[in-house]
């Protein structure tokens, strides 16, 4: 059976950098966000979205206006846990027939920056996560999405604090420096190998 080897990480902690590692390598990636974004553009599941919104949640094209919503949840938790209920158990479903479609294969990575929140982890073989340091995260986010240091700020506060983060994860992979970590993720993708008998 295919095990599920999960990766997460903060805003700006560098899971893509991780991501497209193991993709260079061979190793199917599932990420959930992408899977997300695709399954939020299906006529049934923008009209479930838009009824839990009074105002207009749609761009002209009929699509669902993702930065609105963004800043209509991020400090409800109620919407958020609403909205959440609709598109997680459809990312569930759609990553596990994209599992099927990978079974020939003895692990995945399964990319889900909220990994740990959504207790997701307790599905995995084991979990990988990425960190760096707050200016690091930082700085990397505020060229990436043209935030203000403020903005980058409060959504960290608003993830699961680090620490926590690192005594729920199997490995913990610093990215505060690129050749370090790509030494750190050479080391476990050959762990990885060796346990699940990838030659």
């Amino acid at each position: 059976m295919t095990k599920v080897i999960g990766l997460t990480g903060g805003i700006g902690s560098g899971k893509s950098t991780a991501v497209r590692f193991f993709e260079k390598h061979g190793i199917p990636v599932y990420i959930a966000d992408e899977a997300a974004k695709k399954i939020m553009q299906q006529e049934n599941v923008i009209n479930e979205i838009q009824a839990l919104f009074s105002q207009n949640i749609k761009l002209p094209t009929g699509q669902l206006d993702r930065k609105l919503i963004s800043q209509l949840v991020f400090d409800n938790p109620i919407k958020l846990k609403e909205l959440n209920a609709i598109v997680h158990p459809i990312v569930r479903e759609h990553f596990n027939q994209w599992l099927q479609h990978h079974s020939q294969f003895p692990f995945i990575i399964k990319e889900v920056a909220i990994l740990f929140e959504t207790k997701g982890h307790l599905q995995c073989e084991a979990t990988i996560l990425i960190k760096a340091s707050l200016e690091n995260r930082i700085s990397r986010v505020m060229k990436r999405d043209n935030k203000s240091k403020d903005e980058v700020l409060q959504i960290i506060q608003n993830q699961l604090p680090e620490e926590e983060k690192e005594k729920l994860a199997t490995y913990v992979i610093s990215n505060d420096n690129l050749d370090k970590m790509h030494e750190e993720l050479e080391i476990l993708l050959q762990n990885f190998k060796n346990r699940y008998k990838l030659t």
